[in-house]
């Protein structure tokens, strides 16, 4: 992964924390600015490194599900034309600026490494689409569990009221 890669993958993984989590921080009562800072901070290292292990997810579950012919040859990596459209739809993540619109353009960036997987994996364009949707789709799920536990065991609860 060339370092131009990493630092788009960081600031897709930054964009989509703060899309995401700010909202869940703003609800918490009794977090302070230092701890919401560090639990984005946290978030965005954890979504970048969601974003790193899409291509990666797909290729083994192409490997393990899929009969690969043996023209198929090296790993499937991000490279900077597949990065960069990540980065407008991890920017798009703020909820106020559309949802569909995000979901839009995260198909239009699985497209691209479902097209980048076919001479990879030797399969199938439909094969690595698939392949990359249930990447996608288990990554997404897995950290959308993490994101909502960092929540349930940050909230604080209210006190008993004195009567």
């Amino acid at each position: 992964m060339t370092p131009f890669v990493a630092v788009v993958l960081l600031l897709a993984g930054l964009s989509e924390a703060i899309g995401r989590l700010l909202p869940v921080v703003a609800r918490l009562s009794g977090v302070s600015q230092t701890r919401a800072m560090w639990l984005v901070v946290a978030g965005a290292f954890v979504d970048a490194a969601v974003f790193a292990l899409w291509p990666l997810t797909a290729w083994t579950l192409a490997e393990l599900v899929l009969p690969t012919s043996p023209t198929g040859e090296g790993v499937l990596v991000w490279t900077p034309g597949l990065a960069a459209p990540l980065l407008l739809a991890a920017i798009l993540a703020f909820p106020l600026l559309g949802p569909l619109l995000h979901l839009l353009l995260m198909v239009g960036v699985g497209a691209g490494l479902a097209t980048a997987l076919v001479p990879v994996a030797g399969i199938g364009w439909w094969e690595a689409a698939g392949c990359v949707a249930v990447a996608g789709v288990a990554l997404g799920v897995a950290v959308e569990g993490v994101r909502r536990l960092v929540a349930r065991l940050n909230r604080t609860s209210a006190p008993a009221p004195l009567t």
